[in-house]
């Protein structure tokens, strides 16, 4: 496993572009609360680490993962220059976890042919709830610091 005992959170400020003057949309899932309200402070905590104010700094709560697609899509009229979707699909004993997660999936990176913004996955797709725990503040590290990161590269990537 690529992350094992590994916190691939950790990040270089001198190697990422400011995030001064940047608008970022944030649409996170309540559904698995516990671990995406980690991963939205981890985004959050970042944006503003690297130089973002909190008032470009705009969330939206959806009820699930599934529903982040339609989030997203009314948060770029929003204005804003990047998009960053949070979820945690944890897989249970049905074959849903695998249609959810194809589907957002699928419809994130629908969106970011779609829209001329970058729309960032940060969703955990794992198979335990230790495992989302691991990925949002754990001993991996916080998704939401790497959907931050690279929503802020992207935002540049497209300016």
């Amino acid at each position: 496993m690529a992350t094992q005992n590994n916190n691939l959170s950790l990040y270089n400020k001198a190697d990422v572009p400011s995030a001064k003057k940047i608008r970022f949309g944030i649409v996170v899932s309540a559904w698995n609360k516990e671990i995406t309200s980690n991963l939205l402070k981890g985004s959050k905590d970042t944006l503003m680490d690297c130089g973002a104010s909190s008032m470009d700094i705009i969330t939206m709560d959806v009820p699930g993962s599934f529903e982040l697609i339609y989030g997203a899509k009314i948060m770029a009229k929003k204005k804003v220059d990047v998009i960053i979707c949070l979820g945690s699909i944890v897989q249970g004993e049905t074959k849903h976890f695998d249609f959810v997660c194809n589907a957002v999936s699928i419809g994130i990176k629908d969106l970011n042919i779609a829209l001329n913004i970058p729309v960032v996955f940060g969703v955990l797709t794992d198979n335990n709830l230790q495992q989302a725990k691991n990925r949002s503040g754990g001993k991996h590290g916080n998704k939401g610091v790497e959907a931050a990161i690279t929503a802020i590269k992207m935002a540049h990537l497209n300016k």
